[in-house]
């Protein structure tokens, strides 16, 4: 073999191994749906990180993507994209518009309207579980649906943690 192929293939190698180590910490994904508005836009292209809550627990605001029992008009599994608002052990509920986390209403200022239009008993988070919900109450299908319900922690697929497109938005997600 010349050195040249030699090279190459020493390049080529290095390239794969490189990706292989990316794909799996980093997931990029496409926003699908109108329900984390105005924080994220339908086809907004953004990063997941895998391996987040291998190295610390899941905090309230993060925003996870995660497997849902939902399908798509296909017939496929349907990954929801939701905001975290309560941990283990969290109590909440929904009373005039206004999201209460063990009896203390939340300020969110990240939600399309300041009003969320569902009446909610109190509903305590299981163990291993989380609640969400989109920035976009109105128009999102989250863990006020039986259909979601609480999402058991091994359901998550990652945290968002960049958007790349639109370009004019590029940065990280708070």
């Amino acid at each position: 073999m010349s050195q040249n192929i030699k090279e190459w293939m020493k390049d080529i190698i290095f390239a794969v191994a490189i990706g292989v180590i990316i794909i799996q910490f980093i997931k990029p994904t496409i926003v699908q749906g109108h329900s984390m508005m105005p924080t994220l836009n339908e086809n907004d292209y953004i990063f997941l990180s895998k391996q987040s809550y291998v190295f610390e627990e899941p905090k309230y605001g993060d925003i996870v993507v995660f497997h849902s029992d939902l399908k798509t008009a296909d017939g496929k599994e349907k990954m929801l994209v939701k905001r975290i608002v309560g941990l283990p052990g969290d109590v909440i509920s929904i009373t005039d518009g206004v999201v209460f986390r063990n009896g203390q209403p939340l300020n969110e200022p990240f939600t399309l309207e300041q009003y969320t239009s569902t009446i909610m008993s109190e509903v305590t988070v299981p163990e291993d579980s989380l609640f969400v919900m989109g920035d976009n109450r109105q128009g999102s299908i989250d863990s006020r649906d039986p259909d979601v319900g609480c999402i058991g922690q091994s359901r998550l697929v990652g945290k968002a943690f960049l958007r790349l497109y639109p370009f004019d938005k590029i940065g990280l997600l708070k």
